[in-house]
């Protein structure tokens, strides 16, 4: 090479050089969001793309994370443990540093192991398996609270606050609705109640008339169905058309405006939803703040809880990358586990996150569904 080539071709590299600080600032931060944005809980997925979407539009036009923007990737995993898989491997090889979701523990356990493998901090807002953080992933967290609190208060409820003893407890084999229904019956057994009833339905299917035959013939005091709000709404629909009188409650999968729908009104008013508070409920800055900005955009306020959980599990992540100064999936991790506390979380002050992920604490409240079809606080 002679002198004037190697003059260019140093000035070419010097270029490049010079060049490489600014095109690495442009390089946007990919967050996943994996959700059933199709299928049965496609309303779930859906408020997820939404709330994160929202959030993340808000940190760009203020000039990105540490100068970067945020680029959401989404993944339809369809409501199916299958194409859970499929769309966690996609969203590994688009490079994400995190994934929110998914939204059932019947399709985040597949999914977390692929995440694990790749070193993807993984957090699901709505996953409450309580199997699902005994595996040991180190970078696996979560934004709800798990199932053996919801079934403590659920059975306390039951014999505490309804003063019942005969307990019918259907569940759907799911992962989420099989270790409720355990726990809750645990619970129910230690306060000397009677689980006169336990089986488990089909999802997606449409006549339970066999199962409630069966579920009337014990003479159930209260029905506690563990499922999700499809299931949950014609079951209740057709537990009436039966004549079953008992109390129907419901766990935090049917807090849901769609549970109503499926029921009807006049089938649903008095059923009994335990879950965390509902969105209008959460009196903390952040949810006014959060629902106002949501409603601007959207012209609607999120009705799911879950949605409201997204975002935290969003804002959890955004907030362990400014702090660390890193999209290292690691350093996000440590962060989390060691110094995240008293965060003013959308659902509440998140206190922090255990060894195994999750979240601290836990807030469960019972809601009814009122004459207008209303989810309201129960009152007693």
């Amino acid at each position: 090479m002679d002198r004037s080539l190697r003059v260019m071709f140093l000035a070419w590299v010097l270029l490049v050089v010079a060049a490489a600080p600014a095109a690495l600032a442009a390089e946007p931060i990919r967050i996943g969001i994996q959700g059933p944005m199709s299928g049965q809980w496609a309303y779930e997925g859906d408020g997820f793309v939404k709330a994160i979407t929202l959030l993340a539009e808000q940190i760009n036009a203020k000039g990105g994370l540490l100068g970067r923007p945020i680029q959401i990737v989404t993944a339809d995993d369809q409501s199916d443990p299958v194409q859970a898989a499929v769309a966690a491997q996609r969203l590994v090889s688009q490079g994400v540093v995190a994934v929110v979701g998914s939204y059932a523990s019947s399709l985040t356990e597949p999914a977390s192991t692929i995440y694990d493998e790749a070193g993807i901090v993984h957090i699901t807002p709505s996953s409450t398996a309580t199997r699902l953080s005994q595996k040991g992933y180190p970078r696996f967290f979560r934004t709800c609270f798990l199932d053996d609190r919801q079934g403590l208060f659920a059975a306390d409820f039951i014999t505490g606050t309804l003063k019942k003893k005969r307990v019918a407890i259907i569940h759907d084999n799911s992962t989420y609705a099989s270790g409720l229904a355990d726990w809750t019956r645990k619970y129910l057994d230690e306060r000397g109640a009677q689980v006169v009833f336990y089986d488990a339905i089909t999802p997606g299917e449409r006549d339970f008339t066999a199962t409630l035959t069966r579920v009337r013939a014990a003479n159930p005091e209260v029905i506690w169905f563990t499922g999700y709000f499809p299931e949950g709404g014609l079951l209740v629909k057709q537990a009436r058309s039966l004549g079953i009188k008992a109390t129907f409650m419901a766990g935090n999968a049917t807090n849901n405006p769609e549970f109503v729908r499926i029921a009807g009104v006049d089938a649903a008013k008095g059923s009994v939803i335990v879950t965390e508070p509902i969105p209008s409920d959460l009196p903390y800055p952040e949810a006014r703040q959060f629902l106002a900005d949501y409603q601007k955009k959207y012209g609607e306020e999120p009705a799911s809880i879950w949605t409201l959980m997204a975002a935290d599990a969003f804002r959890v992540i955004v907030e362990a990358i400014r702090q660390t100064k890193s999209t290292d999936p690691g350093q996000i991790a440590t962060y989390l586990h060691r110094s995240l506390k008293d965060y003013p979380g959308i659902t509440g002050p998140i206190q922090g996150f255990d060894q195994n992920g999750d979240r601290l604490g836990t807030i469960h409240k019972a809601y009814v569904v009122n004459e207008k079809g209303q989810i309201v606080p129960y009152q007693g």
